[in-house]
């Protein structure tokens, strides 16, 4: 399993205040997961990945997303404490990863960019290796030859590009980043029926291009909880006690910050909202937060009493989501 969060705000952020510095970072949540009960794996110590972009344009050093990745564990990574100390950017992706499919390499740490894009994934893909001839075969060449891993999170990433009508733009319209979401996952799902695959897929996948974010909370279920996702905005993101203990403020009802995490940073109930299960969220470039049902066949209504007696037991079993779901407000 692994473990996501996103950050996009109207100011910078130091990267130490997502990274490193709070008591429920993503880095001590690789060690320390309140919502994971992963007895196969009880650490996310295969690697991790940050990518950020300039709050500034440089014309010298473009529009792409500077990434850093490792193979070590986050939290025994110098450079990753001393790196987070001196960088600040207003769009920033992180990514703790405990392996479930390809082998331990940068190759496969996430995010991953290619163009203005970057993409990360919490969750695995069914069974991957029967469908995944056939959806390499749909790539253009282009994209084929780009891929250097051998996950499954980073072909799902080339399928996504290949939904796009120009992946090497300079912008994106939200729009035109949610079909190509919703398109991916619609791709993947027809595959799977297509060979006879019946264990859930889950897909939480998250795509930038700097200004618009469109991230997914999904599964291919109507009976199962998806892996875990939240979001939080507000005014401020700061400490207000010693030991790394953060909350998310709301000092005026614009929102300065928008924040979203497999699980949550901060230990304040009222700082985090769980996203629904198959739905996706859009955060626009002027700050809108939009949830988007994804409707298809593994819909469930929230008027549906289905909704909500979907079991945690699959996602849970995977370790991407513990049923003891208060467990991650207790200090």
């Amino acid at each position: 399993m692994c473990r996501f969060v996103i950050y996009k705000g109207t100011k910078p952020v130091q990267l130490s205040h997502l990274l490193t510095r709070p008591c429920h970072s993503i880095i001590n949540q690789a060690f320390d997961s309140r919502l994971r009960l992963d007895r196969r794996r009880p650490i996310n110590g295969d690697g991790f990945g940050v990518g950020w972009y300039d709050s500034v344009y440089d014309e010298e050093l473009g529009s792409q997303p500077c990434i850093f990745t490792s193979v070590t564990p986050a939290w025994n990574n110098v450079n990753l404490v001393r790196l987070a100390e001196k960088i600040k950017s207003p769009m920033v992706f992180a990514h703790v990863r405990a392996t479930t499919a390809g082998t331990l390499s940068l190759d496969n740490c996430h995010p991953w960019s290619y163009g203005k894009l970057m993409f990360m994934h919490n969750g695995g893909i069914a069974e991957f290796g029967k469908i995944k001839r056939k959806l390499l075969a749909s790539l253009p060449d282009e994209i084929f030859n780009w891929v250097s891993g051998n996950t499954d999170s980073q072909w799902a990433f080339a399928l996504l590009l290949s939904k796009l009508p120009n992946p090497e733009a300079k912008r994106f319209n939200p729009a035109v980043l949610q079909r190509a979401m919703q398109d991916t996952i619609a791709h993947i799902n027809a595959l799977s029926e297509e060979f006879g695959i019946t264990e859930p897929s889950l897909m939480n996948f998250c795509v930038t291009d700097g200004e618009t974010v469109v991230a997914t909370r999904y599964i291919s279920s109507r009976t199962d909880e998806a892996a875990s996702l939240w979001f939080s905005s507000g005014s401020t993101f700061s400490e207000y006690a010693e030991g790394g203990h953060y909350k998310m403020s709301k000092t005026d009802k614009r929102e300065n910050i928008i924040m979203i995490a497999s699980e949550p940073l901060t230990f304040e109930k009222a700082d985090w909202m769980e996203i629904r299960t198959n739905h996706m969220v859009v955060i626009t470039p002027k700050m809108n937060l939009l949830q988007i049902p994804i409707v298809d066949k593994f819909y469930v209504a929230a008027s549906d009493p289905a909704a909500s007696s979907r079991g945690t037991e699959f996602a849970a079993a995977k370790g991407f989501l513990s049923p003891r779901r208060d467990s991650v407000h207790a200090h």
